[in-house]
């Protein structure tokens, strides 16, 4: 299953990539006085349709990004805990205990505990101030008895998911900033 984590850091590189082209893109339009930005020419509308193939790269990372989130939802039965999979992204995060997710202790067991992946969400308490909760999603026993494929499938799931909350999030900054007018003049 490294060959799952390779494909994953793969596809991460080429989304930031893409990302990273598509934000040099709209800085030069940005750059642009508002007389130039309101002509319509053949290099605007070539630079349109980039963007829009840009989008649509991104739509086929995240598409198979949740398919196999899907797939590893099923595989390691976190339906058990959580029976509709589009409500897993109602979390407002996810961790792993029992296994490093940062950079210096990745994927790296730690010996003693239990490996469980950890969903975190926000509830009122009784005087309506917001606390954390931990919310179990699956329970796999002691460190030390975890085989190496299902560690790796473990550590995809969560990546995985929290690749696709980036993306929920992304959208709505995308759709949030659609929605707030540009100055006829800048001060850059």
């Amino acid at each position: 299953m490294a060959g799952s984590l390779d494909k994953l850091k793969a596809l991460s590189s080429k989304l930031e990539k893409k990302l990273e082209e598509k934000g040099k893109k709209q800085k030069k339009v940005s750059s642009k006085s508002s007389q130039e930005s309101h002509d319509v020419s053949k290099e605007s509308v070539k630079k349109t349709v980039t963007v829009k193939k840009t989008e649509s790269g991104t739509d086929a990372v995240r598409e198979e990004n949740i398919k196999r989130v899907k797939y590893l939802y099923e595989k390691l039965k976190i339906f058990e805990k959580a029976p509709d999979f589009d409500n897993i992204f109602v979390y407002k995060a996810m961790n792993l205990s029992g296994i490093g997710l940062k950079e210096e202790d990745f994927a790296q067991v730690r010996e003693g505990k239990y490996i469980q992946i950890i969903a975190i969400t926000y509830e009122p308490d009784k005087n309506g101030k917001k606390k954390a909760k931990n919310v179990s999603l699956g329970y796999f026993g002691k460190a030390e008895t975890l085989q190496s494929v299902l560690k790796n499938e473990i550590i995809e799931f969560v990546l995985r998911w929290r690749y696709e909350k980036a993306f929920q999030n992304l959208e709505h900054y995308k759709d949030l900033i659609a929605r707030v007018e540009l100055p006829k003049e800048t001060l850059f």
